[in-house]
């Protein structure tokens, strides 16, 4: 629109109005046809002022009483109000000048869901849809998938998406939609059907071969969803999105080579972003390329600076080189905004341990514990280190803790014992080590782990061959 013509309408919206606010006043009698009146009431209907648009619509339904528009607009106006009953009398009012619109099939639907009539509100969706020529059967299921979705009748926007499909198999708009709604609702098997259908009416639809590697994707046939995304790029070699699915699929297959050359050719084709990177990083780092995993985590980083979980892998890729002080760097800046979490404490206090800082490890290791009490494998971490640093006093009351916080778990009982025997406690030791073969003996294995050395004891050898002869 030319600034010429806006500013004309501009001017003709501003008559329109002042010469309603004169007839609504009563200060001179001014004409106004039908279209004006809509325009108005569309005008109110913009600005969210729906109390002045009803106003508006009733003066203008006294001025034109028969007119189906004017009423369909009351009705449209009443379910913004609220006021979903009265918006059925006004098109049942509608109905009886016998004629049916669109819109009016559309507004009596999103009355009849406002109501929970659902059963009514499917009759008038047959109504409509038999009713309605091809293209405006399209464009009145497009406007009903904006209405189910308000309501949260998710299938139900699959199945216009389907009809509109099946009536126009060519549609763009219904098929990049379709795409996200087969996966939401889980209805991919129905989805591989309907593409498969397209794709032998069409078979260089590369969207059709898309949404056909998403459905497979969606039920884990990852491989069928490999080729599916091969035959789209084929057909348009520049379809990143299919690059990117491609990829995730690999990743799932564990073919981390075949992933980062998807997803550099995604990188290459569009632009390049924080999650392509830290992608790549993560396939480079299942291959054991922690170089290039860290490469890439850093290239992601500098895109998203704020991603703390970056700093968080960029250290564990030095802690699989054993490179503990720069873990520790990379895990600190993660530290510094998320104090308390207990995937970055723990990873922590394994550096710390690792270079035989045992009170900085048992500090971080705490912090796990105290966040997580109920985690098994936090209390192990740290009743470990108190084992590494000899501190066996500490470590028997820790497990003593451990045993209570986790509901009475068994493996800290076996704790108890290995604290108690390197204590020299070896009466008690033995009290507490046999409560727990009788509990859970195949268990003893995390007690033997913790000091091998404990099978030298000629009590514990007595203990575990009695044990097992009682069990034969």
């Amino acid at each position: 629109m030319s600034y010429q013509s806006f500013r004309h309408d501009r001017e003709e919206l501003k008559e329109l109005l002042h010469n309603y606010d004169n007839l609504k006043s009563g200060r001179s009698f001014t004409y106004i046809e039908e279209d004006g009146f809509e325009r108005i009431i569309e005008y109110f209907n913009e600005k969210e002022k729906f109390t002045e648009a009803l106003e508006a619509v009733n003066f203008s339904i006294e001025q034109f009483p028969y007119s189906t528009s004017l009423l369909i607009k009351k009705a449209d106006i009443l379910i913004s109000l609220r006021c979903f009953e009265d918006a059925l009398k006004i098109l049942e009012m509608a109905s009886n000048f016998g004629i049916e619109d669109s819109a009016f099939f559309i507004i009596k639907i999103d009355a009849l869901l406002a109501l929970e009539l659902n059963t009514e509100a499917d009759e008038v969706f047959y109504q409509a849809i038999e009713s309605c020529e091809q293209e405006e059967k399209v464009n009145l299921l497009f406007e009903l998938t904006e209405v189910y979705d308000d309501y949260e009748y998710f299938d139900k926007v699959f199945d216009c998406l389907r009809m509109i499909l099946e009536l126009d198999s060519s549609n763009e708009e219904a098929l990049y939609k379709i795409c996200f709604w087969t996966d939401f609702t889980g209805r991919n098997e129905e989805g591989i059907k309907l593409y498969q259908t397209i794709i032998n009416q069409s078979p260089f639809n590369e969207l059709a071969w898309f949404n056909l590697g998403a459905a497979y994707q969606g039920i884990k046939l990852y491989e069928k969803s490999i080729d599916a995304y091969q035959y789209a790029i084929a057909i348009e070699e520049k379809f990143d999105y299919a690059y990117r699915n491609m990829a995730d699929a690999f990743i799932k297959l564990k073919k981390f080579n075949e992933a980062i050359e998807a997803l550099e050719k995604v990188i290459n084709l569009s632009r390049p972003e924080s999650i392509l990177y830290e992608a790549i990083g993560h396939c480079h780092d299942k291959l054991n390329n922690f170089t290039q995993a860290r490469s890439n985590y850093k290239k992601a980083l500098h895109l998203n600076p704020e991603d703390t979980q970056l700093h968080y892998k960029i250290g564990c890729t030095y802690m699989h080189e054993n490179s503990w002080n720069n873990a520790i760097k990379s895990l600190q800046t993660a530290l510094k905004i998320y104090v308390m979490q207990p995937e970055y404490n723990l990873a922590i206090g394994r550096c710390y341990l690792e270079l035989h800082n045992y009170e900085d490890a048992i500090t971080y290791l705490g912090n796990v514990v105290r966040v997580r009490p109920k985690n098994i494998n936090g209390w192990i971490e740290l009743l470990n280190c108190f084992h590494q640093a000899e501190l066996y006093e500490d470590g028997f009351e820790y497990a003593a803790i451990a045993f209570e916080q986790t509901g009475s778990k068994i493996i800290f009982v076996y704790y108890q014992s290995a604290f108690l025997f390197a204590s020299g406690q070896s009466k008690q030791a033995i009290i507490y080590l046999e409560n727990a073969l009788h509990v859970n003996p195949k268990l003893v294995k995390h007690f033997i782990e913790l000091n091998p050395s404990i099978l030298q004891n000629q009590l514990v050898v007595d203990l575990l061959a009695k044990y097992k002869k009682t069990k034969k």
